[in-house]
């Protein structure tokens, strides 16, 4: 028989004849098969992803990549840790020795840190990061370049007025502004609170006083430009304002009277005023003041008090002759 026909055998005639399938019976036949295979193969995919607790080959790639990636934000945080140690170290650095140098006030923790507060800036990244990594990561790259971008501004500040120190070491108010050598000068009064010489009253002195008779010389304690002379008859009297740049002023109060002019320049040791008792005096003494930044501190701690009245003269001696 041949084998591309088909024979089948007919009882009534007794014998065999050519059967004949039709296209739809094929078809049929042909979908059967392909629903049957398509059951067969989820049966065995649930049987071998559920039963077994087998993974399929694309989702054990994609495990693998996620485990790959994940140990590299592991270890890139671990580096953003170890980079914000050694950026702490430097602001520990700049906020207690670089900057006091040159008079610098430090930059508070809340203005490093400005701007990670409040407001979640990461609330996108909860839908895809589960694991909370790609945010904690973000979150340690913007640190970082935050705290970095402030400190680098702080070096160049630094920088900068590293370049002028020599100008700066003599705009400091670094010598007494008389000969407190001098056996006619006396330290009658020093900074901080006091009994008030005229109520008794607890105040705050803004200042240091240095009595001895009037017209005693009284001398500019650093390089500056003179910005007030004025007269303050319930409190300073005759007094004279320098200001001396890196955030340093100066004020020479109960004056006899004034040599200097207003915008005058004026250098350490110049001979600016003579001591008086005007204003709310109660003997001829100088008032004398520090401010820094515009705020009131000890000038015992900018000038050498153990400075002998030889050594002073030479100073004053010298100033003159560069002024001259």
């Amino acid at each position: 028989m041949s084998r591309s026909k088909r024979y089948k055998f007919n009882p009534e005639t007794l014998a065999y004849e050519i059967h004949k399938i039709s296209v739809k019976t094929r078809f049929s036949k042909g979908f059967g098969l392909f629903l049957l295979s398509v059951a067969i193969s989820v049966g065995y995919y649930f049987i071998y992803t559920h039963y077994m607790g087998m993974e399929t080959p694309k989702l054990l790639s994609i495990r693998s990549e996620n485990a790959d990636l994940a140990n590299r934000l592991a270890l890139m945080n671990r580096r953003f840790e170890e980079a914000n140690r050694i950026l702490n170290a430097l602001e520990i650095r700049d906020n207690y020795v670089y900057r006091p140098i040159f008079g610098m006030e430090e930059i508070p923790q809340d203005v490093r840190d400005a701007g990670f507060g409040g407001v979640n800036r990461y609330s996108y990244l909860e839908s895809v990061d589960r694991s909370g990594i790609l945010t904690s990561t973000v979150m340690n790259m913007d640190q970082l370049y935050k705290k970095a971008f402030i400190q680098s501004r702080s070096f160049d500040e630094v920088s900068q007025l590293a370049k002028s120190a020599d100008e700066m070491a003599l705009c400091v108010p670094a010598i007494p502004p008389v000969n407190i050598a001098a056996s006619k000068i006396r330290f009658s009064s020093s900074f901080g609170y006091r009994p008030d010489p005229f109520n008794g009253v607890y105040r705050m002195h803004n200042g240091i006083d240095l009595s001895g008779p009037v017209g005693e010389p009284i001398y500019a304690t650093g390089n500056g430009k003179v910005v007030e002379i004025g007269f303050d008859f319930f409190g300073y009297g005759n007094y004279i304002i320098i200001d001396h740049g890196f955030g340093y002023k100066t004020r020479y109060a109960h004056l006899k009277s004034s040599l200097v002019s207003m915008g005058r320049q004026v250098v350490r040791g110049e001979h600016i005023a003579l001591m008086g008792n005007t204003g709310r005096s109660k003997g001829p003494h100088l008032h004398y003041e520090v401010l820094y930044r515009n705020r009131p501190v000890n000038p015992q701690n900018y000038y050498n008090r153990d400075i002998d009245s030889e050594s002073f003269l030479a100073l004053v001696s010298t100033s003159s002759q560069h002024k001259g």
